[in-house]
């Protein structure tokens, strides 16, 4: 959601009727406060999200909330943050005062239904400053609300699983978050945002780097991957879950379907859920704007039919 107003209940409705059970929302916090001061939480502001809690309880899909942009972090560059979520506790201090916000209003819906998934991809951080941050967060919501599911994105984008906060956080019902975007070089092929190399040629799949012959990904490289979440997983037993994955619409369809089928049934093996980047846009399956689908129409959008039932089949 890149501008502030209202989710669409169809949208709900369509993923239901499609036989998926959740919905990820990543959420801006800047949608919700008044003066653009972060300590001004207009609550009226706040219908939006408490409209789409209800679609998911009302369609039966699990809502994960997630904060994009929280106080003073976001991967996206599209504002520049007052202050340093993980360097300055004026931040730290705002961030806790959201999410006990979240926890306070949604009290009583239970987990099953929705999760707190607290701060989108955290990167360039040590592991101790990540959990130095999050750990007073999730302690004051498990302290509120004992039974809410707090998901945490892997370290560095959401790649890497985060043992060590696992010890530190007694108590605290938690998962974590892994992505499906591997490798990047295929998924993410002339994606604007992502400092895209023009003389790239369209990947195939399996992929080899065009630069770096040795870089090579097939289905056992895919497997390899996620088989490190399925160990911290069974290691810990702790809940994994892929809370993003898929393929820019720049990357060739056919390509993205035979990647996509072999992420699938790796992720199914391991029993890890998995959720696309998005619905509707470059990575979902209604409007994505490719060049090669033939696209149905589906309640006047543009539905790539052949995704959609890829997904179905995991």
């Amino acid at each position: 959601m890149n501008s502030p107003g209202k989710f669409e209940e169809d949208q709900f409705r369509y993923i239901s009727d499609w036989g998926f059970d959740f919905v990820r929302l990543p959420l801006n916090y800047t949608f919700w406060i008044d003066d653009n001061d972060p300590f001004k939480i207009n609550d009226n502001k706040l219908a939006f999200v408490d409209e789409a809690v209800e679609w998911g309880q009302k369609y039966g899909l699990h809502i994960e909330m997630n904060f994009h942009r929280a106080p003073g972090f976001s991967v996206a560059e599209d504002r520049e943050e007052p202050f340093s979520l993980w360097k300055d506790q004026e931040a730290q201090e705002a961030f806790r005062l959201h999410w006990m916000t979240m926890t306070r209003r949604y009290q009583g819906i239970s987990s099953d239904r929705l999760s707190f998934n607290l701060i989108n991809e955290p990167y360039d951080i040590t592991e101790a400053d990540h959990n130095r941050v999050l750990l007073p967060a999730m302690k004051e919501i498990a302290a509120l609300d004992q039974e809410r599911l707090i998901i945490l994105d892997g370290l560095n984008w959401g790649t890497v699983p985060n043992e060590s906060i696992l010890k530190e956080a007694e108590g605290v019902k938690m998962a974590q978050s892994c992505r499906s975007y591997a490798p990047h070089p295929f998924t993410h092929y002339l994606a604007e945002w992502s400092n895209p190399d023009y003389s790239q040629p369209e990947p195939e799949w399996p992929f080899r780097h065009y630069k770096w012959e040795s870089e090579y990904w097939d289905r056992e490289r895919i497997f390899d991957y996620f088989a490190i979440w399925a160990k911290f997983a069974d290691e810990h037993n702790v809940g994994v879950h892929c809370g993003e994955g898929g393929a820019h619409n720049r990357t060739p369809h056919a390509p993205v379907l035979r990647w996509m089928e072999d992420c699938l049934d790796a992720l199914k093996t391991y029993n890890i859920g998995f959720a696309l980047w998005n619905l509707d846009g470059s990575f979902g399956v209604l409007n994505s704007g490719r060049k090669d689908v033939a696209y149905e129409d589906y309640y006047g959008h543009k539905l790539d039919r052949k995704m959609l039932e890829l997904l179905q089949k995991y």
